[in-house]
């Protein structure tokens, strides 16, 4: 097996996106999100969301991380929304989503992943990064942890098919890079 590559995502990655998005929510959130919602994902759906997502790279900031010429793992990030972005120093971005193969969880390509691109987003002069995972992640919850996030006390409830599921943020500060 030859080593994990960590590096921008294009257009083309649009496909092993949505396979890796779909498939690690469908590992990680039984008993967080409903059954019938997970069962209801559809990579082609996601696809098309992603498409569109790496399409506006003014909008977001999406990386990946590549084995073997396939996508093993990818995150995003955006600016907050108005609510956390008063709440929040300037120029923080929001990490918006991160996800794995569950075939390479544990293996420390999350962390690269994560350490790759935000030594990045250190490097152009963001300050300061959130973040929202679901408050009964305790796995997800973990990992932010041991990267040196914290939560912050500020909780809401997501809106997530017919549930309304507990968040909480977390925050971190970069390193001038």
């Amino acid at each position: 097996m030859t080593d994990t590559v960590v590096r921008p995502a294009p257009p083309a990655d649009a496909p092993g996106i949505a396979t890796v998005h779909v498939a690690s929510w469908r590992a990680a959130y039984p008993g967080i999100v409903s059954q019938a919602f997970l069962d209801g994902l559809s990579v082609e759906r996601r696809a098309t969301f992603w498409t569109g997502v790496l399409a506006n790279p003014g909008e977001s900031i999406t990386w990946v991380a590549e084995r073997d010429g396939a996508i093993v793992g990818f995150l995003g990030f955006a600016p907050p929304g108005d609510e956390d972005r008063a709440a929040l120093p300037d120029g923080t971005l929001d990490l918006t989503t991160i996800y794995l193969d569950p075939a390479v969880w544990r293996r420390g390509i999350g962390r690269r992943l994560l350490e790759r691109a935000t030594d990045d987003l250190a490097s152009r002069g963001v300050p300061h990064l959130m973040l929202w995972v679901f408050e009964a992640n305790a796995p997800a919850r973990r990992f932010y942890e041991s990267a040196g996030w914290r939560a912050d006390g500020a909780t809401q409830d997501l809106a997530i098919g017919d549930q309304a599921i507990p968040i909480v943020r977390y925050q971190v500060a970069l390193e001038p890079g």
